[in-house]
């Protein structure tokens, strides 16, 4: 016994703890001699930073002494993934906590205003200059998937990801991502190889991947040149929950087609739960040889991507845009090329996506900041921060809508688009750390004590917070029906969304794809019926004609209406899903289910009458176990009855008219 004290009196020594400051912690100082020198540093460390508690409870040596030794693996690991290290994050959290509980407004001193944006018009002459400003650049970009959730909360027991976006094809999320990106990987390379062979004058839209061929609509003459397209690099952030599901998702799936090289997986660590307004780190209830962790917050990805060092990877191979966006909003890619087309041409270090928001309605609103001393900044303003700001600045109104019928401030979604430079030089100043807020949920109104732990928290889309008042930061406004559809609520909740009010389902996400997609076929000229109202689930939606393409077929709103031509009509029963490259529609008159899939070198043209009794559209009770989750958290299962189903396999031109 007298061995273990003089080795503890010896530690104690060498680390300049005098007996009264170890004597706060005798448990610690009992066990001391367990510790190697760097678990020791981290013991001191956290005693300087009143952490005495978490030692409280320890056993005597000899007794779970590798459970002594795994909890400081755990301080390490929280230390070292932190920028700043634990030391900094309670710092922090003590300097927040306190700011919480005194009431204190992060906006004092701030008057909002409107920033400067573009604000586009589906189909007209601007979006589709933008559409192809945006597919030039995108080789010269990398995409970043923050993808660390669960889909607990959509009744889905599976990482989100892995959630049909539609039910018609049982295309998952990640794979129509990748696929939305392969897309424009090729289209981006064809349309550089065109501008290098010099060819004006010509309506082209061109096909293919390394041996390519570029179809000239007016004549369908064919060219054939060799290139090589620049991949682009695809980033994923993960979590504890998602890491291994989603790397097993993509190995078990060919990474959907894309190459794993192109493929980054950045896994997010967990953050240290606090009990009270001092930042005592919480003990994990089921391990008192545990701290309890959660998430962080999105926030972490730019941490991550600076100090895996994949920016500096992909500044050095030439890449000037890094796009950011979320798990599940099947919309997105196709407002991605004109957004991008945006920030080049308008030379943004900052465009966030955004659509038009009504006055108060609970989406936040991308607002420009300017405090009394000078200082500005362009960031998103949560709904419920936004109309009593508005208020306290000189606005007897609040948030109202303008005009145009919608608030100035316009809705983020969470899309940022970022020049690659400018964030880098950024990212040196600040390791990738981002304005961080607590949110403790007290007992009472005295604010002293927790309900539960808390934890300090930091979103990906704050990082505009940090920059100088030089930075070019603006947004990109897109109609709803093209950009935004979230799936995030299970059908319990969102069956009690107020009517007129978005529900983001799985059921409104997938019908939203299918809006999307007969408007847009619309616009490139086609007849499409109007929707029908049925309710699933507890939720009234609109049943639109179930129409899908691969984004290959078309990933902006130009190749589609190349690929539309004559007089094409669908009928609102209608099911059509296009799998190939070249198929163009002419003439068709759609009333029932068809299916066509072609290798990227044959050319279809689908016409005439294509009549059968298609496929219909089947309630089933969310409830009902017997029915898969990812199936009945929508409320609806496709029954196949009827359908046109051809398949072209050989290069060639080819007819299907029935």
């Amino acid at each position: 016994m007298a061995s273990t004290v003089d080795s503890a009196a010896e530690q104690l020594s060498k680390l300049g703890i005098d007996g009264a400051f170890a004597d706060s912690a005798p448990n610690l100082k009992k066990n001391l001699h367990l510790l190697s020198s760097e678990q020791v540093e981290l013991a001191k460390m956290l005693m300087e930073m009143g952490q005495s508690h978490l030692f409280e409870k320890w056993a005597a040596p000899g007794v779970d002494d590798n459970e002594k030794r795994a909890f400081f693996d755990q301080v390490a690991k929280l230390n070292s993934s932190y920028p700043g290290g634990l030391k900094s994050y309670i710092k922090t959290a003590r300097e927040l906590l306190a700011d919480s509980k005194a009431g204190k407004n992060p906006f004092d001193g701030f008057t909002p205003s409107v920033p400067t944006g573009e604000v586009l018009k589906f189909g007209d002459d601007t979006f589709i200059n933008y559409e192809q400003a945006g597919v030039k650049e995108a080789k010269n970009a990398a995409f970043v998937l923050v993808a660390g959730g669960l889909g607990e909360r959509l009744g889905y027991n599976g990482i989100k990801v892995a959630l049909p976006a539609e039910t018609t094809t049982g295309t998952c999320f990640l794979q129509n991502y990748i696929e939305c990106i392969l897309a424009l990987q090729e289209s981006s390379c064809r349309l550089a190889e065109v501008s290098n062979l010099a060819i004006s004058n010509v309506n082209a839209s061109v096909y293919e991947e390394v041996s390519t061929f570029m179809l000239l609509s007016s004549n369908n003459i064919y060219l054939k040149f060799v290139g090589k397209c620049q991949e682009i690099p695809f980033a994923i952030m993960t979590s504890d929950d998602t890491h291994s599901r989603t790397q097993e998702l993509l190995e078990s799936n060919s990474y959907f087609g894309m190459k794993p090289t192109q493929v980054k997986l950045l896994k997010q660590e967990k953050v240290a739960c606090l009990d009270d307004n001092d930042a005592r780190l919480a003990m994990d209830p089921k391990n008192k040889y545990r701290i309890q962790t959660k998430p962080h917050g999105h926030g972490d990805v730019h941490a991550l991507l600076y100090s895996s060092g994949l920016l500096k990877e992909w500044h050095d191979a030439g890449l000037k845009w890094v796009l950011f966006f979320q798990d599940t909003n099947g919309l997105l890619f196709k407002a991605i090329p004109a957004s991008l087309g945006v920030s080049a041409t308008k030379q943004y270090h900052v465009n966030s996506l955004a659509v038009p928001r009504k006055a108060k309605e609970a989406i936040g609103g991308i607002t420009r900041l300017t405090h009394a001393d000078g200082r500005s900044m362009v960031i998103n303003v949560e709904y419920n921060q936004l109309d009593p700001l508005l208020r306290a600045t000189g606005f007897p109104d609040g948030d109202v809508n303008c005009e145009t019928g919608y608030s100035p401030f316009p809705g983020n979604i969470n899309q940022l688009i970022l020049e690659l430079g400018p964030y880098m030089e950024e990212l040196k100043k600040t390791g990738g750390a981002i304005k961080e807020f607590v949110n403790p949920k007290y007992k009472d109104a005295s604010k002293t004590s927790f309900k539960s732990s808390t934890r300090l928290e930091c979103m990906m889309q704050d990082y505009p917070k940090t920059l100088p008042p030089s930075a070019k930061v603006g947004f990109t406004v897109m109609d709803t029906w093209l950009a935004y559809a979230p799936v995030k609520n299970n059908p319990e909740d969102a069956a009690k969304v107020p009517k007129g009010n978005p529900y983001h389902s799985a059921t409104s996400g997938e019908m939203a794809i299918y809006c999307a997609n007969s408007l847009i076929l619309r616009k490139a000229g086609a007849q499409v019926d109007e929707p029908v109202q049925e309710v699933f689930n507890g939720q009234e939606v609109e049943v639109w004609p179930r129409l899908t393409w691969k984004p290959k077929w078309g990933l902006t709103f130009s190749e589609i209406k190349n690929k539309v031509s004559g007089s094409c009509s669908v009928s609102q029963k209608s099911t059509m899903v296009i799998e190939g490259h070249n198929v163009i529609l002419e003439d068709l008159s759609l009333n029932g289910a068809l299916i066509i899939d072609s290798v990227d070198d044959a050319e279809v043209r689908v016409g005439g009458k294509v009549q059968n009794k298609g496929w219909t559209l089947e309630p089933v009770d969310h409830k009902d176990t017997s029915v898969p989750e990812e199936i009945r958290i929508r409320g609806f299962k496709i029954n196949k009855l009827e359908q046109l189903e051809k398949s072209y396999s050989e290069p060639g031109k080819f007819s299907l008219k029935p």
